[in-house]
């Protein structure tokens, strides 16, 4: 039987491994010391043998200093002129992995789908209006089939990731 738990009600995390090292690594060598440095939240999901896919949330903001003038812009026009921020509370997806045996299986986009709902439901302590994430450059696709958009005008050359954004509001009118 598939269950959701926090890394915090976990003795012993059960096997895992996505196919890249770094992720695996996080799992089981940091995310639990996020958690106890208030750093990041790592909700796993797992069955009775294994381990089958994360994800780590931690605080974020889209803020003006670090997007780019014509994305800023559009994303001030969702806000009325009296409610122009500088800045605008996000929670940011830290890692999402899919254990190499399940993957194929829809399984990242469920857990963006439950994220979005679980921060939509605002079923944390803090209020967020986006999503962000510093996509793998090779995972870009998947999460712009998911509702997620860019963050920055152009890659840098060299990039390993890019920054995107999901906004919660739209979320809400689906």
């Amino acid at each position: 039987m598939r269950r959701f738990l926090r890394i915090e009600d976990i003795e012993v995390i059960k096997p895992f491994s996505c196919g890249d090292k770094s992720l695996d690594e996080f799992l089981f060598e940091d995310a639990r010391y996020f958690y106890d440095e208030f750093i990041a939240n790592t909700f796993l999901l797992e069955d009775d043998d294994e381990t089958i896919a994360y994800f780590s949330l931690l605080n974020d903001k889209v803020s003006s200093a670090t997007v780019p003038k014509n994305i800023w812009r559009k994303l001030r026009k969702e806000f009325p002129h009296e409610k122009h921020f500088n800045s605008y509370p996000a929670v940011k997806i830290g890692r999402l992995a899919v254990s190499e045996r399940h993957q194929g299986e829809h399984i990242g986009s469920m857990l963006l789908l439950s994220i979005r709902e679980m921060l939509f439901r605002r079923a944390s302590v803090g209020a967020c209006r986006f999503i962000t994430v510093d996509a793998l450059i090779g995972k870009q696709s998947f999460y712009e089939r998911n509702g997620f958009r860019l963050l920055q005008s152009e890659i840098p050359e060299g990039a390993d990731t890019v920054l995107m954004y999901f906004d919660l509001k739209a979320f809400s009118v689906k």
